[in-house]
């Protein structure tokens, strides 16, 4: 009866591949399938495009969303979000300054919220933004950019039912 098992694995094929070839190829199975999962349903990559986002989140750079930040608590106030505007991959990111059953005003570049001014410490440019009051639904938010020293007709900012928005950014 031979015992020789063979020759040893190089070092390179032990690295690469393994001692145990099966069991290297599930685990690489099953770490794509994880990456693809997470990639598709969990982190959601969105490119910043514009100036709206400025001084916060700068032009052409990727950061992700997180799409389970909502499944057990509602947006807050402050969050910045991806609004789903058409299709998969049409997008703004924008931040939350409004909740619903709230009245969303501008006065002099200030948001006021029922009247009252919101203090929002990530805002580091002026603004002259004038809007009356704007009463929100029961599963509206209000969504507006942190570059406000924008001209408002340049800015898009306004309602974004509960249902477009996908999720929190990470980064």
């Amino acid at each position: 009866m031979n015992t020789e098992a063979g020759p040893d694995p190089s070092w390179l094929q032990t690295i690469v591949i393994g001692r145990n070839p099966r069991r290297t190829l599930i685990r690489t199975v099953v770490l794509a399938v994880a990456c693809f999962a997470i990639a598709r349903f969990i982190l959601l990559p969105i490119r910043v495009q514009g100036g709206s986002m400025i001084p916060t989140y700068q032009d052409n750079r990727v950061n992700f969303i997180n799409r389970l930040a909502y499944l057990f608590s509602p947006p807050k106030r402050g969050d910045v979000v991806a609004i789903r505007l058409a299709g998969p991959s049409i997008m703004f990111l924008k931040r939350i300054v409004g909740l619903p059953g709230e009245s969303v005003a501008f006065h002099e570049g200030h948001v006021y919220i029922n009247g009252q001014m919101l203090d929002e410490p990530y805002l580091r440019l002026k603004s002259d933004w004038e809007d009356p009051p704007r009463q929100l639904g029961p599963d509206e938010y209000y969504c507006v950019g942190d570059n406000r020293s924008m001209p408002q007709a340049d800015h898009t900012e306004g309602k974004a039912k509960r249902e477009r928005i996908l999720g929190k950014i990470l980064l």
